[in-house]
């Protein structure tokens, strides 16, 4: 159970490390970009940490789906970006395909 709880710590980093890549405009402020970079370096620690106990591509997929659909909400709401009709189906795909390789273990 704690395995999961770092997959969650890594999704968390990367969520953060990615939204801090946007406030830094290209890595060009140094605050941000500083920040992006150390969520990174924690979202892989997290991540390395838990795949030692979850199976890899699982783990990948869960990490990947849950980052793009945090993202996705976080750039319609933080960010103002538009949200086309292909962009949610898409998202439901991942959401659908993420709930059935969890379902496995």
């Amino acid at each position: 159970m704690l395995h999961y709880f770092l997959l969650v710590f890594a999704i968390a980093c990367e969520i953060l490390a990615t939204t801090l890549l946007k406030y830094s405009e290209g890595l060009t402020k140094i605050g941000p970009s500083i920040g992006c970079v150390g969520a990174y370096v924690l979202c892989y620690f997290f991540f390395g940490k838990a795949v030692t106990k979850i199976h890899l591509g699982v783990a990948y997929a869960t990490w990947c789906g849950v980052g793009i659909i945090a993202t996705t909400f976080i750039s319609y709401v933080v960010f103002r970006e538009k949200l086309s009709v292909q962009i949610v189906i898409g998202i439901l795909c991942i959401t659908v395909g993420c709930v059935i390789l969890n379902l496995k273990n």
